[in-house]
């Protein structure tokens, strides 16, 4: 086999459409785009999301509830699991960037550490957010924690 042997599979090749060349050629006369109506002009060109003067269905849908641009989204950390963490790879202090480097987190993830779970280890926890338990729990271990 060859460059000069290569073939298209059988019946991938069509000729294209060539329209408005005569009745014969089946799209003549209207040329494929029937009678009347705006989609048979010239210049046609239909609004986005338009279905024919029909109510669209974006307008139809019921319109729910708000999405504030302002909101600041949290990773939730349990303290069972930063047990588990310090553990696992032998940390002694807990901060953003170890969680980063660990592959815990994204990049610009934000951390709030929450209160379910157990410790037993006293850890220097260094996150964005807690909540009241978690540093409840933490200080009780002999740990210390501080926001950023």
């Amino acid at each position: 086999m060859d460059l000069s042997n290569l073939k298209p599979a059988k019946g991938s090749v069509r000729s294209r459409k060539r329209i408005g060349r005569g009745i014969g050629s089946g799209y003549g006369r209207t040329s494929g785009r029937g009678h009347k109506g705006a989609k048979s002009r010239s210049g046609y060109k239909s609004k986005r999301g338009f279905e024919g003067g029909q109510m669209p269905l974006q307008m139809r849908l019921p319109k729910r509830g708000f999405k504030s641009p302002n909101r600041v989204e949290y990773v939730g950390l349990n303290v069972g699991q930063l047990q588990q963490f310090a553990d696992k790879y032998s940390l002694s202090e807990i901060t953003i960037e170890n969680l980063r480097d660990n592959g815990i987190i994204r990049k610009t993830d934000l951390v709030k550490v929450l209160g379910t779970g157990e410790i037993t280890t006293s850890l220097q926890v260094k996150v964005n957010k807690t909540s009241a338990k978690a540093k409840e729990l933490i200080e009780a271990a002999g740990g210390s924690l501080e926001l950023i």
